[in-house]
């Protein structure tokens, strides 16, 4: 198993340097000049160049991407004598790196990944994204959560009901979740249960988790939640409803079930013991797949109920072209998906010992 997990590990490495390879060039191939975008209309040549120059944005395509991967990268090499080389970091903005190997004039240091500053607020992009990431992780954690426990409940009584009249409503509800956008279905909830509704539900038309009170100060506002939460979660839910349905009847029908229901063993047991435990493999890889999905899907949902989070703040940097705030974003949704990834595969192997014995 550490083997196995320790292959796992380099390869999301190598997924994760493709990703940010791909990310930096695809950026720095745009037309638009951040330094203009900065500076406004007002903007003179030989400022626009001292900032093009203090942001590295001067230099050739390969040295600018070698200081993206050296900031990146938790070991980089770090020139404490000269910290206005170009070739290699500035030791400056990495706090206090830990000093490996001495290489010459240079020294090879473990430190922490500096994502770099933001064009517009000039404040460092892992703060900006600590201060964005709670409200997007509860929202999709949240929405999840109701796929997760409505979902499997829903799957199990199409699953015992099958062809009857509760199945078929079911599956249409489900598959009329599936087809439904999220921004159409954000649009059609806050009609319906914020303006509508709105003096029966109590619920706002808009907000955020933290809000700011004249007497409690920053506060956490958890009904603001329950209307994105519930828009995250439909399509999840349609989803974890058909897949459930379709692996308890696979499992249903497999010998070591009816071998348990032969020994006497009561109903509730030989399903949850027996067949809900070696049926929710593809419920795990779906849920994995799109808990991740939904930290970089939730950008309508928060746009339209005024969520503040990691979709609201990633598309303010894109209508600024604030590049390291979108790189950022990305990477550390990238993150996401390749731990989560690893968690699956790991919870496999908790689940069903057909995969541990492999």
């Amino acid at each position: 198993m550490f083997v196995y997990l320790l292959r796992q590990i380099l390869y999301s490495l190598s997924i994760l340097w493709g990703i940010a390879t791909l990310v930096f060039f695809l950026f720095n191939l745009l037309p638009a000049d951040p330094t203009r975008l900065m500076l406004g209309q007002r903007s003179d040549i030989s400022t626009a160049d001292n900032i093009r120059h203090e942001l590295g944005l001067d230099l050739p395509a390969w040295q600018q991407y070698t200081l993206y991967l050296n900031d990146l990268s938790p070991v980089a090499v770090l020139d404490f004598d000269n910290p206005d080389s170009h070739l290699f970091a500035d030791s400056s903005k990495y706090g206090h790196p830990t000093q490996l190997i001495s290489l010459g004039k240079r020294t090879l240091c473990l430190k922490a990944p500096f994502l770099r500053r933001s064009y517009q607020s000039k404040k460092n992009v892992s703060e900006i994204l600590r201060e964005a990431f709670p409200g997007t992780a509860v929202l999709a954690v949240t929405a999840i959560l109701i796929a997760i426990f409505i979902g499997i409940i829903l799957g199990i009584i199409c699953a015992l009901n099958q062809n009857t009249t509760l199945d078929r409503t079911l599956l249409l509800l489900s598959v009329s979740g599936m087809s439904l956008p999220s921004f159409v279905a954000a649009l059609l909830i806050l009609w319906l249960f914020a303006f509508l509704l709105g003096d029966y539900t109590g619920l706002p038309i808009s907000g955020s988790l933290y809000e700011i009170d004249e007497f409690k100060g920053e506060h956490i506002v958890w009904k603001n939640l329950i209307l994105p939460a519930i828009t995250l979660g439909i399509r999840p839910l349609s989803l974890v409803v058909q897949l459930t349905r379709n692996s308890v009847l696979d499992v249903l029908g497999l010998d070591y079930v009816r071998t348990a229901k032969a020994k006497g063993l009561s109903p509730i047991v030989v399903l949850f013991k027996h067949v809900l435990t070696n049926s929710l493999n593809p419920v795990i890889t779906a849920i994995s797949g799109w808990l991740a999905s939904l930290m970089a899907g939730a950008v309508f949902v928060e746009m339209v109920f005024g969520w503040k989070g990691i979709g609201f703040m990633m598309l303010g940097a894109l209508n600024n072209y604030d590049l390291p705030v979108v790189t950022g974003a990305v990477l550390l949704i990238s993150v996401i998906f390749v731990v989560i990834n690893i968690l699956t595969d790991l919870t496999y192997a908790i689940l069903d010992p057909r995969i541990r014995i492999k």
